[in-house]
């Protein structure tokens, strides 16, 4: 937390109004003095993150309109390595939650929980513990999630502009496409892209967007409860 004289500070990323004044509500339970921000999207979460003062907790929801599946989540891994992210989301299934905490993140909570156990789960993570639901349950690991957990490891070494040149990569846009949206040169582009393929371990940009999204369970994200 910050300093001893200073509230602790959240973000909240959530694009629906109505449940980011829940979710103030739930953080203020928790720490009456705390100092909250909001971003409606992740592009917009990043940039407030980047500015002087540092947060001391991140309340994120998956299901947000400029990602897709844990893209978000993994953004703010890989730009905010120390930053405490908890998902607050509609999904309840084991495997979702699962591959949040295996992305990074300090806890799940379903949107479907009362407030006063959502305020519990905010203190819990600020002590540093890593909260799950209740009725939660790890499965055993079996060879698909050991490999997909493999593929986590390996997307941690990328730089966040490696990161974005394979989101860019998934999207199906062209060396020159990139290097337009990044401002860059297409040799930049190339040397990217270069790395990504070997942090990756694949030997094709195609089989690296193919290997990627098979961690995005984009079935599970389908009709989700909650908002």
């Amino acid at each position: 937390m910050n300093a001893a004289n200073e509230a602790a500070r959240f973000l909240i990323i959530d694009d629906h109004p109505l449940f980011r004044e829940a979710l103030h509500s739930a953080v203020r339970m928790a720490y009456p003095d705390v100092d909250t921000a909001e971003a409606r999207s992740i592009s917009e979460a990043l940039t407030i993150l980047s500015g002087p003062k540092p947060f001391d907790l991140a309340l994120l929801d998956l299901s947000m309109p400029d990602v897709h599946g844990f893209d978000g989540l993994l953004q703010l891994r890989t730009r905010h390595p120390h930053l405490p992210v908890v998902v607050v989301s509609g999904h309840e299934d084991p495997k979702i939650i699962s591959e949040a905490l295996s992305y990074g993140a300090a806890g799940f909570v379903p949107k479907s929980v009362r407030k006063s156990d959502l305020a519990a789960a905010i203190r819990s993570v600020m002590e540093g513990a890593i909260h799950v639901p209740e009725n939660y349950e790890a499965r055993p690991p079996d060879a698909e999630s050991a490999d997909r957990a493999e593929m986590v490891r390996r997307l941690a070494k990328l730089t966040p502009q490696q990161l974005r040149v394979l989101q860019m990569l998934r999207q199906g846009l062209l060396n020159k496409q990139i290097a337009y949206e990044l401002q860059v040169g297409e040799t930049t582009v190339k040397a990217h892209v270069s790395e990504i393929l070997r942090k990756l371990n694949v030997y094709s940009r195609t089989q690296a967007v193919i290997e990627v999204s098979k961690l995005d369970n984009a079935e599970l994200f389908r009709d989700p409860s909650g908002f």
